[in-house]
């Protein structure tokens, strides 16, 4: 989800967090070291993206880009440690110090990687807002909800596009704010709301918690850009890298064929110069990052490449089975594409 903050509202944090906002800018990766675990901000519930299961365990891909980045420090995935965070509460947990990197379905803009004293450093999910309503109400476009009550998340900035959309298109609407994604979607279930509005993958996991979730269909109009990926706090470019590349090494491993299963053998055998590089079979690059020279064989071996990730959370080896679309690799139609490690 993304949040909206005014220009004064932004200044005001800025001036309260003042040089304390920044008090671990440059010691990130001397501080996760010393306490053992990278402490990763996550959503509050989110299947997919990130939630617990009946046993406590967080999953879902925000949730693996945690365990990637600490599988790179530590050569051990697990060591992570999870805040669930409100949409609300997600930005001051980062600036505050409080969380090590923010790994919560937030859509990277330009505020946001100015203003508020954030850096994004990749994209691990295209997606764009959209519509769920119940099939009942007859409705097949955006188009028709003239008059409608919309639920959405309060402190996003799906407020803002739907404002956008529906002033644009000459379509009145009455909002209904919630805190959490949960209560909206219990809003739209109750039929208090005839549409809920947010990212379309958030419309599909909220779908599949519903008491009948084939009665719901999510409309065809995608109305905004969201790149959803982590963040970590302005000022610390030698973790900022580590968690750019942690991403980055999953991307690149899809591309060269490489996975969980066969990544120990490629990495002893491979006479491919690009592999050999991404492995730590050539070159000390992961020395430049300051990290083990098979980091990037840990993520691969513990967590997978970026093509498992996606699969097992929110393709079709789960409940969502969204199609890979823009989230395909970049020679394959889609948007995701990452530098070489050379």
């Amino acid at each position: 989800m993304k949040m909206v903050k005014s220009t004064l509202a932004l200044l005001t944090t800025a001036s309260l967090l003042g040089l304390g906002g920044l008090a671990h800018a440059g010691a990130t990766l001397d501080a996760v070291k010393s306490k053992g675990f990278v402490q990763c901000g996550i959503s509050d519930g989110l299947p997919g993206f990130s939630y617990a299961d009946a046993k406590g365990k967080y999953l879902g891909i925000d949730v693996d880009v945690c365990h990637a980045i600490a599988a790179a420090v530590f050569g051990d995935a697990s060591k992570v440690k999870f805040s669930p965070l409100t949409a609300k509460e997600r930005f001051t947990a980062l600036q505050s110090g409080e969380i090590d990197v923010l790994s919560r379905n937030t859509t990277w803009t330009s505020s946001r990687d100015s203003a508020m004293g954030l850096n994004f450093t990749g994209v691990t999910y295209y997606d764009g807002q959209g519509f769920l309503i119940n099939k009942k109400l007859g409705v097949s476009s955006a188009k028709e909800l003239d008059g409608a009550t919309v639920c959405v998340q309060a402190g996003t900035t799906t407020e803002l596009n739907l404002s956008d959309y529906f002033r644009s298109n000459s379509l009145k609407y009455t909002p209904i704010t919630y805190d959490t994604s949960d209560e909206s979607a219990k809003s739209l279930e109750s039929g208090r709301c005839d549409v809920l509005t947010s990212d379309q993958s958030q419309l599909y996991a909220q779908r599949i918690k519903l008491a009948a979730p084939d009665e719901y269909v999510v409309l065809p109009e995608v109305i905004s850009k969201e790149p959803l990926g982590p963040a970590v706090r302005q000022g610390d470019e030698e973790w900022f890298d580590i968690v750019r590349w942690s991403l980055f090494a999953m991307l690149n491993a899809e591309e060269l064929g490489i996975d969980s299963k066969n990544v120990e053998a490629t990495a002893k055998s491979t006479k491919n110069p690009d592999i050999a590089r991404l492995l730590g079979a050539e070159g000390e690059y992961g020395k430049d990052l300051k990290l083990p020279k098979d980091w990037a064989v840990q993520i691969i071996k513990q967590v997978g490449n970026y093509a498992e990730i996606f699969e097992r959370n929110v393709g079709k080896g789960s409940e969502l089975k969204i199609e890979r679309g823009l989230n395909a690799l970049w020679n394959n139609g889609g948007l995701q594409y990452a530098p070489p490690v050379r």
